[in-house]
């Protein structure tokens, strides 16, 4: 704070510093979705009044007299405008700010085409651009699919296990066993079959991430495992084994202890 700061053969005071701020994609400029952050923010009149040299794309249309293209007036588009709008009535406020000044350009001009105003917000941006590219939520869609078919793979391999334990049921119950016991105990033993399956599970997902950041796109180096997504590993895996094992425990019970030891 208070430093002088060298830049682009000017001198700028230090007036504040701000916390570490990572968002990624950064949908502010996309020219640069997943790079690093930015080191240094200034009021943009001052860099329109030192005439500083700008980063990216410059589209310019119709006719000016004016040379300079950062120039206020130049008929071209070189900046992105970001605006926080805290109400559905703001937004609504804001929306026709921006269709008044369609209009005012256009009568005066410098506006040719007819009135096409958008206003977009961040997750619609991002969607419009086409950041996130459409393969990743196939592969979404596709791990879906394969939890899907793992889920009713367990529960016929829980079910033939239990019923291949129908002579051991049976005699527990004829011993005096409640039926609530035993379901509660093919539950233990399915969620114990989930955890060990997440244990697994989490191996290979830190294998696949790790094959994933090795592919040559600019957000492959984003895929890794934090606590959030490891937390979230084994509760899937808890519930899922849970949910799978509800139908073998139910059948594993219905277990009638007379017909058992009679055919034993």
């Amino acid at each position: 704070m208070g430093r002088d700061l060298r830049m682009d053969k000017s001198t700028f005071r230090i007036v504040g510093v701000l916390n570490e701020w990572k968002v990624n994609p950064r949908f502010y400029d996309l020219s640069n979705s997943y790079g690093s952050d930015e080191q240094v923010y200034l009021p943009f009149s001052v860099a329109i009044d030192l005439k500083m040299d700008h980063y990216g794309g410059m589209n310019c249309y119709g006719k000016s007299d004016n040379s300079d293209q950062t120039a206020l007036n130049a008929s071209c588009t070189w900046m992105q405008y970001w605006v926080e709008l805290e109400s559905p009535a703001k937004t609504s406020d804001y929306r026709a700010y921006l269709d008044n000044y369609s209009d005012q350009q256009r009568a005066a001009g410098r506006f040719e085409r007819p009135n096409n105003t958008r206003l977009r917000n961040v997750m619609e941006w991002l969607e419009y651009k086409k950041v996130v590219p459409s393969d990743v939520r196939l592969q979404l869609w596709l791990a879906m699919g394969f939890l899907l078919v793992c889920l009713l793979n367990t529960v016929g391999l829980l079910l033939a296990k239990f019923l291949r334990r129908s002579g051991e049921i049976g005699v527990r119950r004829a011993l005096g066993a409640s039926r609530g016991a035993i379901f509660a105990q093919c539950l233990v033993e399915a969620g114990t079959i989930g955890l060990a399956g997440g244990i697994a599970g989490l191996g290979l997902a830190w294998l696949g991430l790790w094959v994933v950041r090795q592919q040559p796109v600019d957000y492959a180096k984003l895929a890794h495992l934090d606590p959030t997504m490891l937390l979230l590993t084994f509760v899937l895996a808890l519930v899922a084994s849970l949910l799978a094992g509800l139908l073998p425990s139910w059948r594993a019970i219905q277990v009638t202890p007379a017909l058992q030891l009679k055919a034993s």
